[in-house]
């Protein structure tokens, strides 16, 4: 069984704990996430099946989009509402200025991951350090906020709350962006909700939850919510070969292309339009040229 399912996280589940659910459900083993979720965050989870797991990497760069919303005045250890407050400020900013800072966020920017996150320093996971009390140093990255839309400020009294949705380039933080927008209007904050709404070309509206894969699963109609692995690779241009050349490549050789063809990589296509390959293009003294970068044909 090869291909990707769109699943809808539930709350309180890790992404670990959807993978060991499915792997119950499919009685299969080879699988694997494209994206890890927070327990307390829903929504989007591409999830590979068999082969397809080979495509995992392809998927874990492409951009997403999320729902958030950001609670204003209040700063926790976690940048989420799951952590410990630490600090609160009453909120002086209008709804303007407030809808300024959020959207002043779009563009490329500098971020520091969070201490509650699973990037490695040392060989340990920060998440693991912040448990002890211990907090380091953490190296800026560059992420893209390619857009943020759909800005609400909701008053409740003093407590000020801002929804919105964000499209953003992969290892992006929303808690750590919702954080430093708090610090941007100078009364701190943390995010108080997720929902991912897309990852790459799969969104909320297409994905299914496990206890409908488990009802497809008794019903035989698996085929309906397993889409095929190529699906992971839109974007990348695509070419078709011969029997003859597919034969080549499956054999570990390169082939000479009769027409020109951008360099990287594409998605390679048998004769009758079936996903066999992802192709590296290269070209050499005029040349154009093709080999197999992973096979993924059965």
């Amino acid at each position: 069984m090869d291909g990707i399912v769109n699943i809808h996280k539930a709350e309180g589940m890790t992404s670990f704990d959807v993978i060991a659910k499915m792997r119950r459900i499919l009685s299969m083993k080879k699988i694997g996430h494209a994206g890890t979720l927070d327990p307390d965050a829903t929504g989007v989870l591409p999830v590979c099946l068999g082969k397809a797991t080979k495509v995992i990497e392809y998927l874990m760069d492409k951009d997403k989009s999320y729902r958030t919303v950001l609670r204003l005045g209040v700063d926790t250890d976690t940048q989420d509402a799951s952590g410990n407050i630490t600090g609160t400020s009453d909120v002086t900013a209008d709804d303007e200025a407030i809808v300024g800072a959020v959207r002043s966020f779009i563009g490329p920017i500098m971020q520091v991951p969070p201490m509650y996150s699973a990037i490695r320093v040392g060989g340990k996971r920060l998440y693991e350090l912040a448990r002890k009390g211990l907090e380091i140093e953490r190296e800026a990255r560059l992420i893209t906020i390619s857009d943020i839309r759909d800005i609400q400020v909701i008053r409740q009294g003093i407590d000020v709350r801002v929804s919105f949705e964000v499209d953003c380039s992969k290892g992006t933080y929303i808690r750590t962006l919702c954080a430093d927008m708090g610090k941007r209007l100078g009364c701190g904050g943390h995010m108080t909700s997720l929902v991912r709404t897309r990852s790459g070309p799969f969104t909320l509206e297409d994905a299914i939850t496990l206890e409908q894969l488990a009802s497809h699963q008794q019903a035989g109609t698996l085929h309906k919510v397993i889409m095929e692995m190529d699906r992971a690779l839109e974007g990348f241009p695509s070419l078709y070969l011969d029997e003859a050349q597919g034969m080549k490549l499956r054999n570990g050789m390169r082939i000479a292309l009769p027409t020109s063809q951008p360099e990287g990589l594409t998605r390679l296509y048998g004769a009758a339009g079936q996903f066999l390959a992802i192709g590296q293009v290269t070209v050499e003294e005029g040349r154009v040229y093709v080999k197999s970068h992973k096979w993924l044909a059965v």
